[in-house]
């Protein structure tokens, strides 16, 4: 456990911990009241009533479109389902700038429905509130559904011949069961977007902002580090609160319930009713999911080189560092594509040696210290990563880690965020490792390491691959702390997209659409891969 405590440690604890010192630090006494100061100011006060409405706002919509959609994986049986269901949690692997990119291009001036109907929803709150459902509908689908499919049926049909009706043994059968999931589902898509930023910070304009943005414009541009401070131990308050409380659902889940196999549940539909049940679900994933990938596409196409047709205008302008006369980049934007995969290689390197080894040691201990180290693992996920970025500038400056020049900096944040995925990835199949195994392999002479080679490493190969797709998918995506870190003349795919849309001219907003689609498709693939070689067919993460 010594690895992964010191590399949470030296990377986040530190820069997020002398954020905060610098911020309430005032002749290097603590200054606590500013705390009070900052919170009674009304824009402040604007920020948290804000960001909390629109995450329950954006949880309880999430619930209501999703829902249905984890009781057809759960309970319906049908041509392509495996197919689909890696299509609708594409999304969750997406990095936050292409997601509110592509609803730009649906929802925003000169999109979709600006052409065919005259209506533009960016900067309003209803274009931020179906980017989160978009991002997160693959969470309740997938954690409710997941469940849901492994409940044996039998139990609600025993309840309708003693005489409850459809509803009744819903009520007070199936829905208990599932309360646990479905609560674990809702306090995951509040924590993602009570921490949203790429989402807010595109479609919401300057008339949105939540705490993560906020915190982004107090360092980035008005430097008032005293209320960011307040604002990221605010946060991370609420994070904590929330992992404690998601927690203690997925506990209670593990324990209360005797599960079958889900390849007994699942049947074709029976009935009018059930095919119309099944036809909305597709229908939704087709408007809510893929009509705003597609547009993406399309407009990445869209009047390139000013035909106004179709083309590879937008693309070929990728390969040039002053189309236009701009000067957005040092280098030509095409070479993100490449800074960003040889980054997200050493991120997802990074995260599988530190995961794996707090895997491998929460596998083996027990007790509350453990508990507690498993839930801090979860931070990253929360915390402000502009706060990690900007601590990072601050705090790994001198010898012997001055890292501020070094291209290092850019994997070790995007670590930070895999090694969550690499955790919960592969502890559930450790754990299920028989130690007789081990113990036998230590009686025939074997050393520690090479029992684990040995008889560990066969077993969870599977899960460390899909471990290994999961931390280069969202290390691909990072952007809150690699906004502050990354050097001009090496930007990353979301950095660029990101420079890109904060620029006037048809032609910038073109080469966000074509780098946006080009970053899209590569976290895609990584998915459908994912959805290969994984063991687990429940449908759950």
């Amino acid at each position: 456990m010594a690895v992964p405590v010191a590399f949470f440690g030296l990377f986040f604890a530190y820069p997020v911990t002398a954020i905060v010192g610098r911020g309430l630090k005032a002749g290097g006494d603590w200054q606590f009241g500013r705390i009070g100061d900052v919170l009674a100011r009304p824009d402040i006060l604007d920020v948290l009533w804000f960001t909390t409405w629109q995450a329950l706002a954006s949880t309880a919509l999430t619930l209501l479109i999703a829902l249905p959609g984890a009781y057809v994986f759960a309970r319906f049986d049908f041509p392509g389902k495996q197919l689909l269901r890696a299509v609708v949690t594409v999304p969750f692997v997406l990095p936050t700038v292409v997601v509110g990119t592509a609803f730009l291009a649906l929802l925003g001036r000169g999109g979709l429905l600006d052409e065919v109907w005259g209506v533009r929803l960016d900067t309003t709150v209803w274009a931020i509130l179906l980017a989160h459902v978009f991002f997160n509908y693959a969470v309740v689908v997938r954690t409710v559904g997941g469940l849901w499919s492994q409940l044996d049926p039998r139990q609600e049909e025993a309840a309708r011949v003693l005489g409850a009706g459809r509803f009744a043994a819903f009520r007070r059968v199936t829905l208990p069961a599932l309360g646990p999931a479905v609560a674990a589902a809702a306090l995951m898509v509040f924590l993602f977007t009570f921490t949203s930023f790429g989402v807010v910070q595109i479609l919401g304009g300057p008339a949105y902002s939540t705490l993560e943005v906020e915190i982004y414009r107090q360092t980035a541009q008005l430097l008032d580090l005293p209320t960011a401070a307040v604002l990221t131990l605010v946060q991370l308050a609420a994070v904590g609160a929330i992992l404690a409380v998601h927690a203690a659902t997925v506990r209670r889940r593990e324990r209360a319930l005797k599960l079958v196999d889900p390849a007994q549940t699942s049947r074709r539909p029976r009935g009018p009713g059930q095919w119309a049940l099944l036809g909305g679900v597709l229908l939704t994933a087709l408007l809510l999911i893929l009509l705003p990938l597609g547009v993406l596409v399309e407009r990445s196409f869209d009047g390139a080189g000013g035909s106004g047709g179709y083309g590879l205008g937008y693309y070929r302008a990728l390969q040039s560092a002053g189309s236009g006369g701009s000067s957005t980049f040092l280098v030509p934007p095409l070479e993100a594509v490449g800074n960003s995969l040889r980054y997200a290689l050493v991120a997802t390197l990074i995260a599988l040696v530190v995961g794996g080894l707090a895997a491998a040691a929460l596998t083996r201990r027990a007790g509350r210290l453990v508990r507690g180290f498993d839930a801090l693992l979860m931070l990253p996920l929360g915390v402000s990563a502009v706060t990690v970025g900007f601590g990072f500038l601050i705090t790994l400056d001198e010898p012997p880690l001055d890292l501020r020049t070094s291209w290092i900096l850019v994997p070790l944040a995007q670590a930070l965020v895999g090694v969550p995925f690499v955790v919960r990835t592969m502890l559930p199949v450790l754990r299920a490792v028989d130690d007789r195994l081990r113990e036998a392999a230590a009686v025939l002479g074997a050393s520690p390491l090479r029992a684990w080679r040995e008889v560990d490493l066969p077993l969870v190969r599977r899960a460390v691959l899909v471990a290994a797709g999961f931390a280069f998918a969202v290390s691909l995506g990072e952007f809150g702390a690699t906004v502050f870190i990354a050097r001009p003349d090496n930007p990353t795919l979301p950095v660029a997209v990101a420079r890109l849309l904060g620029r006037s001219g048809e032609l910038n907003y073109g080469q966000a659409m074509a780098l946006s689609t080009i970053l899209m498709l590569v976290c895609a693939v990584s998915l459908l891969l994912l959805e290969r070689i994984r063991t687990d067919r429940s449908g759950e993460f």
